[in-house]
This record gives C-alpha cells, sequence and structure tokens, in this order.
C-alpha cells in the first residue's frame, strides 16, 4: 500500500507515542483497516537539534525551535506529510507555508512533582536539590521556595526518572500529560496546582502541522477538537504578546465554563522574586468568530502582563 499520509516525529519514547496515537487516529480518519495503519500512515522518525544537545539549556543553542526546525524543513520538502508536536514546543509564529492544522483533545495540562523521598513540593527541606530545564518551573518553585536549589535537568523522560533515581536530585518536575501518555503516571507524587504552578502555553495538547494547502483535507477536521483550539489559541496569543521563549519565565492556561473562555497568564522574575499575573474571559465560545476573540484576550492580557514587568528575559 502507497503511504496516505507520511508523520514526522521526534525519536524520544515520549515522541513516538504520541505521533503513534495520531497515527491511529489519522488511519481510521481516513477509513484504513487497523492492521493497515502503520503502512498506510507510516512515521518518519527524525532527530532533532534539540534532541542532539542535551547538555546545555535551549536558551543557549538556540530556543525551543530547535524540536520542530528539521521536521518542518521535511514538511515543506514534501518528505512528510504532518508533523506531531508537544504544543509547547511549537513558537509563536509559523514558518511561511506551514499552519497548525489541527489540534487534538488535550491531556492533564498539570506539572508533576516526581520523587523517590518526599510526598509533595511542600514537603521539600530546605536547600533541597529540585532538578529542571523551565526557566517558568524554576521561577514558579523559587517564588515559593527561594531557599531551593535548582539545577538543570534535560533529556527525556526515561533519563529525568535515571538521574533521579540515581540520586542526583531530591526530586524533579515534568509535565503530567507525558507521564500519563507514556503510563508512567505511578510516579506522580503530587499533581501541582494551576495556580501555583502555570502552565506553559499549550501545555497538554498536541499540535499537528501540515503544509498550509493541505489544511482542509478531511482527516483534519476529524482529529480537531474545538474546545482544545480555542483554549490554546488564547494561551498563544498570550505568549506572542510576551514574547515567549526558553529565555523568559511565563505561564497561560485556558479553560472553558459557563459558555466562556476564562485566560490566566503570568511572567515571573527569573529568580521568582516577583510575578506579574493578569486574567480575563471572552463573551461567548460559540460566536463566529470565537476563535480570533480567544487569540485578541490572550494577545491583550498577555500585553498588560509584559508593560508590568517589563523585559524579563535571562541572557544565554
Amino acid at each position: 500500500m502507497a503511504p496516505l499520509v507520511r508523520i514526522g516525529t521526534r525519536r524520544s519514547k515520549l515522541a513516538l507515542t504520541q505521533s503513534g496515537m495520531m497515527q491511529r487516529a489519522i488511519g481510521r480518519a481516513l477509513g484504513v483497516a487497523e492492521a493497515d495503519i502503520a503502512e498506510a500512515v507510516p512515521l518518519v522518525e527524525i532527530v532533532t537539534t534539540g534532541d542532539r544537545v542535551q547538555d546545555r539549556r535551549l536558551m543557549e543553542i538556540g530556543g525551543k525551535a530547535l524540536f520542530t526546525k528539521e521536521i518542518e524543513e521535511a514538511l515543506l520538502d514534501g518528505r512528510v506529510d504532518v508533523a506531531v508536536h508537544s504544543m509547547k514546543d511549537v513558537p509563536a509564529d509559523q514558518p511561511p507555508g506551514l499552519c497548525i492544522a489541527a489540534v487534538p483533545p488535550r491531556e492533564d495540562a498539570r506539572d508533576a512533582f516526581v520523587s523517590e523521598t518526599f510526598a509533595s513540593f511542600a514537603d521539600l527541606p530546605f536547600g533541597a536539590c529540585l532538578g529542571t530545564a523551565s526557566l517558568r518551573r524554576q521561577a514558579q518553585a523559587l517564588a515559593q521556595r527561594p531557599d531551593l536549589q535548582i539545577e538543570m535537568l534535560r533529556g527525556n523522560v526515561d533519563t529525568r526518572l535515571r538521574k533521579l533515581a540515581e540520586g542526583e536530585f531530591d526530586a524533579i518536575l515534568l509535565a503530567v500529560s507525558g507521564l500519563n501518555r507514556l503510563g508512567l503516571e505511578g510516579v506522580i507524587r503530587e499533581r501541582l496546582s494551576l495556580d501555583e504552578f502555570l502552565p506553559a502555553p499549550g501545555q497538554g495538547a498536541l499540535a499537528l502541522q501540515t503544509r498550509a494547502d493541505d489544511r482542509s483535507a478531511a482527516w483534519v477536521a476529524a482529529l480537531n477538537d474545538p474546545a482544545t483550539a480555542l483554549a490554546v489559541a488564547a494561551e498563544r496569543g498570550a505568549m506572542t504578546a510576551l514574547e515567549g521563549s526558553c529565555r523568559t519565565a511565563i505561564g497561560a492556561h485556558a479553560g472553558i465554563a459557563g459558555g466562556r473562555l476564562r485566560l490566566t497568564t503570568e511572567m515571573l522574575a527569573p529568580d521568582g522574586s516577583a510575578r506579574w499575573r493578569r486574567a480575563g474571559e471572552t463573551s461567548d465560545v460559540g460566536a463566529p468568530d470565537a476563535m480570533d476573540q480567544a487569540r485578541e484576550l490572550g494577545l491583550r492580557l498577555g500585553a498588560e502582563v509584559h508593560a508590568a514587568a517589563g523585559d524579563q528575559r535571562v541572557d544565554p
């Protein structure tokens, strides 16, 4: 069988798990028999710069776009037809000719506290060593516990858990969504509060990126979840206004209740010594221009936070 849709994916276990989920969903949307999906919708593994360089913070080597650049080049060259990304890794601006065509239903957006010894973040002793490569998580942790020693922790999920087990850290912070998708929810000691640990924009969501000309393909609409897409549009609007990157500690999370979309977004000083937050909501998630309203809300609240916080970027 000739491939119908080729999926570009990173080689990490989490990326392959997420792409495998989308592979099956795309195959079913195309009406492919289960036994033929792997052949009709093949995974094309691509090693990104972000995967190759594991000993430095992303801000030192070019930012989170290093997890998407090589896959986007494959899309533009016609070597793959769709890319599956973790939404929080997707930069605010799309390269010319590409688009985020669909946003599937979201997983749990919260951060996970993982430790061999301690049951919760609050239980960490004075001066404990906390592992994370995220400037946001670092700032949010220090905002509550300035005594903590934050150490850089990069690598795939298995690598991070191994380093924790070997005693390099007292605890580490990971995304609940990734652990759930990998079947590792059992390692989570605490699901951290959305208030104290406001997630990264798009955390827990996936992005299906295609060439702009392919965004109207029949299978695309079948995989898109309007509620998740609306929330992510608001969060990414805030990210755009806040110039969100690996050099800024920002969070944003939106949810729908009572027919309205409510967004909270913030920026923190990298050392956690200050945080600036705004929240607001749209009028009607059923309106024809709901996506525009969501993005505009994000842009407005993000601009308000940015005006209050000023430049909080960290130099590489």
